[in-house]
């Protein structure tokens, strides 16, 4: 037989005897063909998935990120039923079946692929969220808690938009007329953005927050006359806990706009301390107390002494001013080194007979 001949043949076969003509000329045929295409779908599907995971896995013993593996899982984790919808959908295609049934058909196709597509499109924001997001820490090198809070916060609007899209793309492929429903979803949503104008400030306050940093969790934080730790930031209001020990909450919103002063940034302490004594102290006393407290921080650890002078002439005392620093943010440290320096400099002065002036006011009368 020769080569033209066989063409000849093949081409005969294809025009004439191929499984889509017999699908048409015969409804067992048809039927038997679509599910010869489903099954064989299948078989071409899970042997593509076993061969990309195949590769994948053996790339990703090469490779030290972990972005491969977070692939690995979401190729795994497509569901079973997307390969089957998809297969059963093309297979369907060589049947002649009414057009209210394959537009459901096709409904069910595109919402099992917008559901799988969602889901795979979650998982990769969550990944890159918590890598670029996560990565932050605390200066200690201990984790951020915060940023779980904004991590989650963006992966929940990247799920309401994308089922948002999702559900659009579906309804404008089966021939519903998406156009009016987006003009009310405008509508309704400039409504409900005015009903929760205070919510949705706290919510993107949460945001400034966090890029901003003005404080962390843990910092020992001042917002007008409020004082406390901070011992979570949420999406809508930070938590403090006041040095009384109750919980204070403030809204994102109100930390925004508000004065803060951050006492953890502080890397140490100034502290001005000033003192009197009366004025009978002998001039080589007055003279010498700047030395003596000189010598009292001499032998204080962790506080610095910048300056201490005789500084003025006050109603019933003569004023000494102390500039000194404590070496640490933590206000129970600085409590301590200065209850060592009050009592050192109350011993001295007792052990050298400086008094210390209080508030006298002398009266002179004149006989007549």
């Amino acid at each position: 037989m020769t080569t033209d001949s066989i063409t000849n043949l093949i081409t005969l076969f294809l025009n004439s005897s191929s499984p889509l003509s017999l699908a048409t000329s015969s409804t067992a045929m048809s039927y038997v063909v679509a599910g010869g295409v489903f099954f064989s779908l299948i078989g071409v599907f899970w042997l593509v998935r076993t061969i990309i995971l195949n590769r994948l896995e053996r790339l990703s013993k090469s490779t030290h990120t972990d972005i491969d593996d977070a692939v690995i899982a979401i190729v795994r984790g497509i569901h079973p039923l997307v390969y089957s919808v998809a297969a059963a959908y093309v297979a369907l295609q060589i049947l002649t079946l009414p057009s209210a049934l394959m537009m459901m058909v096709t409904a069910l196709t595109l919402g099992v692929l917008v559901w799988q597509a969602v889901h795979v499109s979650l998982a990769l924001v969550s990944l890159f969220t918590k890598r670029l997001v996560e990565r932050e820490s605390l200066p200690d090198g201990t984790p951020d808690p915060n940023t779980s809070t904004i991590a989650n916060l963006i992966i929940l609007i990247a799920r309401m938009v994308l089922w948002s899209l999702g559900i659009i793309f579906v309804l404008a492929n089966v021939g519903i007329e998406i156009t009016s429903l987006i003009a009310g979803l405008g509508i309704g949503g400039i409504a409900i953005a005015f009903a929760l104008q205070g919510i949705l400030s706290d919510l993107f306050a949460s945001f400034s927050i966090y890029f901003d940093k003005p404080f962390r969790i843990g910092d020992f934080i001042v917002v007008g006359t409020d004082m406390g730790t901070v011992e979570r930031i949420g999406i809508k209001s930070t938590r403090l806990r006041t040095l009384q020990g109750e919980e204070l909450v403030i809204s994102n919103a109100e930390l925004t706009t508000a004065r803060v002063q951050n006492f953890k940034k502080m890397q140490e302490r100034r502290i001005t301390a000033t003192f009197g004594v009366t004025y009978d102290t002998a001039s080589t006393e007055l003279e010498a107390l700047p030395g003596y407290i000189k010598d009292i921080f001499s032998g204080i650890a962790g506080a610095r002494l910048d300056r201490a002078h005789f500084r003025s002439f006050g109603d019933s005392a003569l004023i000494f001013e102390v500039i000194y620093f404590v070496e640490s943010s933590d206000y129970a440290v600085f409590m301590d080194i200065q209850q060592t320096y009050n009592l050192a400099l109350l011993t001295l002065c007792r052990s050298r007979g400086i008094a210390f002036a209080f508030p006298t006011q002398t009266i002179y009368t004149i006989a007549a």
